[in-house]
């Protein structure tokens, strides 16, 4: 009976997910993508691959892999990739086989990607996939958040707040959406909704093994 209720007490075992946060630029999801990243052992961050060149201060293998575009090309022809797209000339992915050895060893991993990356991630992988799409509670907050972060130009925040539009459209393809009045309140909105994902039936994969050493045990 010992070794009966020590496998009855010890953790089920679950499948990863693949959560995706997305938002328009200033939104918050930089924020809570680091504070759960922060707080949450079980979350890694996806890596993805890029073409472009290493920037000041970024580490390859930590920010991006940092790869030329014959190899990108041909991960994209050895479907290697679960995502990619191109942007100003320069490309970015999803690598397969890191995410589903996280998946398979009940890790979850966190993608920071726009809605176009998350259509591709939900043809592919529709079942590993939790998208959230985070949104500002006003176009007037969006902007002065984009301002006090005098990271960029007048012109580059127009340019931003145009993007944002079209970005918010797209809020409906989204299983969840958190509106980030309050960085506190949508982190733990965030967090409700992973702990409730990780719960489901199909994910917990050592449930019904669980549940016949319960029965054995009556």
């Amino acid at each position: 009976m010992a070794d009966a209720s020590s496998r009855t007490n010890a953790a089920v075992a679950r499948r990863g997910l693949m959560l995706v946060l997305s938002s328009p630029s200033g939104a918050g999801k930089t924020t809570l993508s680091r504070k759960l990243l922060a707080t949450d052992p079980s979350v890694e961050l996806s890596v993805s691959v890029t073409t472009r060149p290493m920037r000041s201060g970024e580490v390859d293998g930590h920010d991006y892999r940092f790869i030329d575009r014959a190899r990108f090309d041909g991960m994209v022809r050895g479907g290697e990739l679960l995502e990619w797209a191109e942007v100003f000339d320069h490309c970015y992915g999803t690598p397969k086989q890191p995410v589903q050895a996280a998946l398979e060893a009940g890790r979850d991993v966190l993608f920071d990607i726009d809605w176009q990356g998350t259509q591709q991630l939900r043809e592919k992988v529709p079942t590993d996939l939790v998208s959230v799409f985070v949104l500002p509670p006003s176009v007037s907050e969006l902007e002065r958040r984009l301002r006090a972060r005098a990271l960029d130009p007048d012109d580059v925040i127009k340019r931003r707040m145009a993007k944002a539009a079209d970005e918010m459209s797209h809020w409906a393809e989204y299983d969840y959406v958190v509106i980030n009045r309050d960085i506190d309140k949508a982190f733990i909105e965030v967090c409700a909704i992973l702990a409730a994902e990780r719960l489901k039936r199909e994910r917990q994969t050592g449930l019904s093994g669980f549940v016949r050493t319960l029965q054995a045990g009556i």
